[in-house]
């Protein structure tokens, strides 16, 4: 790596740059901007360029190596990669496919970035581009398909979930340097800018020249709901004599409230009520984390 990973207990100077032990899909590295020594566990590492985290008697600040090259005069090759991720309950298959379109630099072949090959082929990626307009972006992923790998993938796919058109596959977009791929001096898997992923809301167009996918954001997929756990106004959601609920005592109530004399006869109503028969009025009632949910008696 070009960056040294973070170390526990070791002393820091100003300047010294390190990364996270584990890959951020942020992209950042982190420079010590008060020297000291790190803490015994990892900090949690900012998200944003500029932010600042304590570790220890050190002090980090988020940077990215990846802005840093294109601010100089003649900076390296902006790459970009895709990866499609298949879910294996949505397409029986857990596979994952890497494309580069070898469009930004002098490269003939497929391009390893850490440590995974990307197979050069056409591809066509826009539509990313956010603006103030208060709606997601909704990019088109266009992939040649003059050999019919992609309508090999997706007969396959088809095979397995008839009508499934690699809906809800996951598509990550990848940017580095030319610098940092394998094989160069700098090599750096950790030096990019922020993954972008994205998933298939459906199938554009498929003919033998191409196929085009349009993306969407996770929270703008067709038929998708988000919280995906249903909150109902007035009901509690806990498991009851769950570590969540808590509830151990030995007095029974049945659904309605009223009292019972065995435990196989107690069950919970799911009520601030059925909570306050058992607890009293320190219930540890679970409906005010739910905003919304403001249950009442």
């Amino acid at each position: 790596m070009a960056v040294a990973a973070w170390a526990a207990s070791t002393a820091f100077s100003v300047g010294d740059i390190r990364r996270a032990t584990a890959q951020q899909p942020s992209g950042l590295f982190f420079r010590c901007s008060t020297a000291g020594t790190s803490g015994s566990s990892e900090p949690g590492w900012p998200n944003i360029v500029g932010d600042t985290v304590t570790d220890g008697t050190c002090v980090w600040t988020g940077i990215a190596s990846a802005y840093e090259e294109l601010a100089k005069i003649n900076p390296s090759a902006i790459i970009e990669l895709f990866e499609l991720r298949l879910d294996s309950t949505l397409h029986g298959s857990s596979d994952v496919y890497r494309f580069h379109a070898g469009a930004n630099a002098d490269i003939d072949g497929n391009i390893v970035f850490g440590s995974q090959s990307y197979t050069r082929i056409p591809i066509k990626a826009d539509g990313f581009e956010y603006t103030n307009t208060g709606t997601l972006p909704r990019p088109k992923l266009s992939i040649s398909n003059l050999d019919s790998t992609m309508t090999t993938l997706l007969l396959l796919v088809n095979a397995t979930t008839a009508g499934n058109d690699l809906g809800g596959a996951e598509v990550r977009r990848i940017r580095t340097l030319k610098k940092y791929l394998d094989g160069e001096a700098t090599a750096d898997s950790n030096a990019q800018f922020p993954q972008e992923r994205w998933f298939v809301d459906r199938k554009a167009s498929e003919s033998r020249d191409g196929v085009t996918f349009e993306l969407a954001s996770k929270f703008d997929l067709a038929g998708e709901m988000i919280p995906r756990r249903q909150i109902i106004a007035n009901v509690c959601q806990w498991k009851y004599r769950s570590s969540e609920c808590s509830y151990t005592g030995s007095n029974y109530f049945d659904v309605d409230g009223n009292p019972a004399s065995t435990l196989a006869e107690d069950v919970c109503g799911k009520r601030v009520a059925s909570c306050k028969l058992r607890f009293g009025n320190n219930a540890p009632l679970p409906f005010g984390s739910f905003p919304g949910a403001g249950l009442t008696q």
